[in-house]
């Protein structure tokens, strides 16, 4: 007769082999509510902003509506500044725009010179300015520029810039690119924040070659990354904005970690040749770039919904969130020089660069230098997202890839792996591009970084900082 097994301990293993199954499905219940809460937010926020700001398009006149334009998932903004000749701000100048299906609006310039105006359907639009209603003495800079068509869509914004003069018919429309020192001190002034900005993301991707000789092209994505999570902890879920800058680097430099320790370490340790390692990159890099469209669209997203304040200052215009951004990225970049510089694993740090097996010989533990440096540079590249998407006041999928070009043309002219040499890269780099723009349109300017890049490799190809290596 077989012994009989009692019910108390089969009923508790029972209990015990359910467990995780039960664990996983309260974890994925809880992640669930979680996405739910966040749309149910959304969804809350959206139609409050969509009555705020959205107006009837049929109608063949109106009014702007009252206080400034706000984008979300159901409308966009047309805005701009519009400057007297002195480069103060222009108040009660009417700025009409039309479109299709009847869409008239008549939006006014506030004591800041700022003019919006909302859109609830995408499509091409015109804007004109009512010269009738410019400040005495005042005229535009070209008249015949006082119409303009615009492409604007959802959750979105297009902005126009319109410059007076105090002589009638001072330009025409061919010298609106035509060299002046004043446009020029202001882009300056822009490529010194470019500069900035880009070094951020410069140094840690210096750093990385230097420690491990990889070059990452999936760098770019870390700036993406920072800026889109920025705009779902300060825009999505209202968080402070120092506490978003702080929250996200802090989680960028997580992901250079897990990086680290779930890839690029174990690929070391099989010996995989530098070449598999940059193709690996090039698919991360893709692959993160359809994660970011899949999850948060193709469109532009803001971190901070107002009309960003400008401030004059030495014949120089720019917003306050670009004085702070310049402000923040030369503090960080100060003191990560300072660690490199003074501290002991900034020095261990150096000495991997400069020399992986000495360093190795000389009892520095070579994995973890290169795991805080993966950690670091995924964290400044974050918090370099983060200040773009403020700067630029909007980023999207590919902002960190249009800037990949700019960040490899910085490290290049600096010298490869030198931190040093990818801050006076970027600055240089920073300052040409935008320079370039008083001659070339648009987005015409970054193909500089292509020519530089080019001219660096012919003529100095280690650098301004860089050492001369014989090879073979």
């Amino acid at each position: 007769m077989g012994s009989i097994t009692p019910p108390g301990p089969a009923l508790l293993r029972r209990f015990r082999r359910g467990a995780p199954g039960r664990s996983r499905l309260l974890l994925a219940a809880v992640l669930f509510l979680a996405f739910l809460a966040t749309f149910a937010v959304d969804w809350a926020v959206s139609p409050a902003a969509h009555a705020a700001t959205s107006s009837p398009s049929a109608s063949a006149s109106t009014s702007a509506p009252t206080g400034p334009c706000v984008v979300s998932p159901t409308n966009g903004c047309i805005r701009g500044t519009i400057l007297d000749s002195e480069r103060d701000p222009a108040s009660g100048v009417a700025v009409d725009v039309a479109g299709a299906g009847g869409f008239a609006q008549t939006a006014t310039t506030d004591d800041s010179g700022r003019w919006s105006v909302t859109i609830t359907t995408p499509g091409q639009y015109t804007v004109s300015v009512d010269q009738d209603s410019l400040p005495k003495g005042q005229y535009l800079t070209n008249a015949a520029d006082a119409e303009r068509k615009v492409t604007a869509t959802l959750n979105a914004n297009v902005g126009q810039i319109f410059q007076l003069s105090d002589q009638q018919g001072a330009t025409t429309q061919a010298d609106t690119s035509s060299f002046s020192f004043t446009r020029a001190w202001q882009q300056f002034a822009s490529g010194i924040r470019l500069g900035l900005l880009i070094a951020l993301a410069s140094i840690g991707l210096s750093l990385i070659y230097g420690t491990t000789g990889l070059s990452s092209f999936s760098h770019g994505e870390q700036v993406t990354l920072g800026g889109l999570l920025a705009y779902v902890f300060a825009n999505q879920l209202g968080w402070n904005i120092w506490v978003t800058g702080i929250v996200v680097t802090l989680l960028c430099a997580a992901t250079g970690y897990l990086q680290d320790a779930g890839i690029w370490r174990p690929l070391r340790r099989k010996r995989i040749s530098l070449t598999q390692l940059m193709i690996v990159t090039i698919g991360l890099s893709i692959a993160a770039q359809y994660a970011f469209q899949y999850f948060f669209g193709a469109s532009t997203v803001r971190i901070q919904q107002g009309n960003p304040e400008t401030v004059s200052f030495a014949g120089i215009t720019l917003t306050v969130q670009s004085y702070v951004a310049m402000a923040i990225a030369l503090v960080v970049l100060v003191a990560t020089g300072l660690f490199l510089a003074k501290t002991r694993f900034g020095r261990a740090t150096r000495a991997v660069s400069d020399n992986p097996a000495l360093a190795a010989a000389s009892g520095i533990d070579v994995d973890r230098v290169i795991r805080f440096v993966w950690t670091l540079a995924a964290g400044l590249a974050g918090l370099s997202g983060v200040m773009l998407g403020l700067v630029l006041n909007g980023v999207n999928w590919q902002t960190g890839l249009q800037l990949l070009l700019l960040m490899f043309a910085s490290v290049t002219l600096g010298g490869l792996g030198t931190a040093y040499g990818a801050l006076a890269g970027s600055m240089i780099i920073g300052i040409v591009v935008e320079l370039t723009n008083l001659v070339l349109p648009g987005d015409f300017k970054y193909a500089t970084a292509l020519v530089i890049l080019i001219l660096i490799l012919l003529f100095r190809p280690q650098g301004i900082f860089g050492r001369a290596e014989r090879i073979g």
